[in-house]
């Protein structure tokens, strides 16, 4: 990577990871912290404020992607961010679940999402962009990792209140990266043409993987519908669960260096995508077996996570960076919100369709629809064709 390049892969990770931290601590103690407000006693308003987030985040990537092909990423993301901290504040304060619920759709307002990945795919060339795209993913999984270790013990002191407080301080040292930190974006001529939806609808390759990022993210939340109850059956309390989490994640890392970015230099990235989303189909079939057994296995237990961890972080960073190689440049933002789009949808269909399949046929039957839709999805992908080199957005 050039200066530019590892600037740009730095800086943009970084706003990245202060974002999804701020979310992903909240996550793990929500529902319960929640039941205390006033109107805490409605399971499906506690639902609903947990997860409206999501879906205006889904409903905005599309405006905010197109908005950042018009006005310039930067904006975009500042804008964004300032939404995103407004919510959390909202919600710190918040007196009772109602204000709860307005506070967490502010949040979800801020979908800078598809800017922040279209700045990056603009700043750097397609031999390096799978690694920053990797490093935009790696740091939203540890923080993930992170969160589950120190969201009780925060909660402990400051409650959810202060924990959204927390969040909208993190998004906001966010803007100051995105204006001291992040690299100046590539002037373009003013007369070029900008991306539109009904373009990027049209791309074949391009809805391919639209199609997988929905099904990667709807597979990873259903997963985790019945992922801890197996590891409180294999003998693991809930507060130690981070001991399997974080060295899964951690390793996964590892092995994605050795792995992928090798193998993407000597023109192997198709075969590793596919064996990515392989290793997954795999998982599930192990899960499947698992869940099975008289008594759950830790070990295997903790391999399986491991393995899903490997699968998930490569398609993490390699799914991104194709969606940005095949957009026309015009079009990333609206490419990249269409993309942004089905990743939220993915994460909304995986927690409501996952709980409806366990509650009607237990977490083998999840495990069994989760395997068959990754395999549909190797199906699915198996045409595809690793694109081109082109020429990234230069100055003028």
């Amino acid at each position: 990577m050039t200066a530019t390049e590892r600037r740009a892969s730095g800086s943009l990770a970084a706003i990245f990871a202060l974002r999804m931290l701020g979310l992903f601590l909240v996550l793990p103690v929500f529902a319960l912290e929640a039941a205390r407000y006033p109107g805490g006693d409605d399971p499906a308003r506690v639902g609903l404020a947990m997860g409206i987030y999501g879906l205006t985040q889904g409903i905005l990537q599309i405006p905010f992607g197109i908005a950042s092909d018009w006005w310039g990423r930067k904006r975009v993301m500042i804008a964004g961010l300032v939404m995103f901290a407004l919510g959390s504040f909202v919600a710190a304060w918040a007196p009772d679940l109602n204000w709860l619920i307005i506070g967490r759709s502010i949040q979800g307002a801020g979908a800078i999402s598809a800017a922040v990945t279209a700045m990056l795919a603009d700043l750097t060339r397609d031999e390096v962009r799978t690694k920053a795209m990797a490093l935009v993913g790696s740091s939203i999984a540890l923080m993930f990792a992170l969160s589950l270790v120190l969201a009780p013990t925060l909660a402990g002191y400051i409650g959810l209140h202060g924990l959204f407080a927390l969040t909208g301080s993190l998004a906001l040292a966010a803007i100051a990266a995105v204006i001291w930190w992040v690299p100046p974006e590539p002037l373009v001529h003013k007369d070029r043409p900008r991306g539109s939806v009904m373009e990027v609808l049209r791309d074949v390759p391009l809805l391919r993987l639209d199609f997988g990022v929905f099904i990667l993210h709807a597979v990873q939340l259903a997963m985790w519908v019945a992922v801890p109850a197996l590891l409180v059956a294999a003998g693991l309390d809930k507060a130690r669960h981070w001991q399997v989490y974080l060295p899964a994640v951690l390793l996964s890392f590892v092995a994605l260096g050795m792995v992928l970015f090798p193998l993407e230099r000597r023109g192997y990235l198709r075969a590793v995508f596919l064996w990515a989303i392989g290793i997954i189909f795999v998982v599930q079939l192990g899960l499947l077996l698992v869940s099975g057994m008289a008594t759950s296995s830790l070990g295997w237990l903790s391999a399986l996570l491991f393995l899903f961890f490997c699968g998930f972080n490569v398609l993490e960073a390699t799914q991104p960076s194709l969606a940005s190689r095949v957009a026309p440049p015009h079009a990333r933002g609206a490419a990249l919100g269409v993309y942004n789009t089905l990743q939220s949808l993915g994460f909304f269909a995986g927690g409501a369709i996952g709980g409806w399949i366990t509650k009607a046929h237990g977490v083998q039957g999840l495990f069994i629809v989760c395997g068959g839709l990754m395999l549909l999805w190797l199906v699915v992908a198996w045409p595809m064709k690793v694109p081109r080199k082109s020429v990234p957005v230069l100055a003028s």
